[in-house]
């Protein structure tokens, strides 16, 4: 019988006789039998190990003789700078800003921007806490030895500095007490005092001016008082509390 060509085609059969299979739209055209109407199970496991082997080299550093277009691909794709002048930090102290020798040891150890940014970050929250305490440490003892040295040894230093105590904490305010027993000069002030049999503050008194003795706790926090000890600076400190003292 002649067929009609005006007449859309019919499906062709497989040659089992049977239609083939649809292939669902979200499966692939090559993890799809048509003949079995099922899933290419040995194409579809070739392909996530392959998938797999990429990202496992992608994710992986790059060996130390590895071409340097492959370690460009991964940096780009860890995000990291093509040299260490790339980096983009923002000092969180003034004591820890960008260091270029830190710089080229975190590049070349693969570290990514915010990477370096959070070693820079644990520096200053960790380690300028410890320098701070051992500077401190470092000056307290320092002061010591002067003032041992100026008592005439260390047994008699602590004799004095008994007395010096008892005295100071009976007639002085707490914070300039505690200010002018902080430094070598401050306790030769309060020796002074001592001596002569000046009363100064009753501990309970309130202070002159409040904004003075905190101009002046503002002046033992500057380095040029506890750092580069300058003696001009030094003797305002101590005079300023001599004063707020009463003396």
């Amino acid at each position: 019988m002649p067929e009609d060509l005006l007449q859309p085609p019919a499906p062709s059969l497989s040659p089992e006789g049977h239609r083939p299979f649809q292939r669902p739209a979200e499966v692939p055209e090559k993890f799809w039998d048509a003949e079995t109407g099922t899933l290419r199970t040995d194409a579809l496991l070739k392909s996530y190990r392959e998938l797999e082997r990429r990202l496992s080299q992608r994710a992986a550093p790059p060996a130390a003789d590895a071409a340097p277009e492959e370690l460009l691909r991964f940096r780009q794709a860890m995000g990291i700078p093509e040299a260490p002048e790339g980096y983009s930090l923002t000092a969180p102290h003034e004591l820890c800003c960008a260091d270029p020798a830190v710089n080229s040891r975190l590049h070349a150890a693969h570290f990514s921007n915010d990477q370096a940014q959070l070693v820079y970050d644990l520096a200053a929250e960790r380690l300028l806490p410890l320098i701070a305490e051992a500077a401190a440490q470092y000056e307290a003892d320092r002061q010591r030895e002067k003032l041992a040295e100026h008592f005439g040894g260390e047994e008699r230093f602590r004799q004095i500095a008994a007395q010096l105590a008892a005295w100071g904490r009976a007639k002085l305010p707490e914070p300039v007490y505690a200010a002018l027993s902080s430094t070598a000069e401050g306790v030769l002030a309060l020796e002074q005092m001592m001596r002569k049999g000046e009363p100064g503050l009753a501990r309970d008194a309130v202070p002159q001016s409040a904004e003075t003795e905190g101009e002046l706790r503002a002046m033992m926090r500057d380095p040029r008082y506890w750092r580069t000890r300058e003696p001009e600076f030094i003797r305002r400190v101590t005079e300023g509390f001599r004063r707020l003292a009463g003396s």
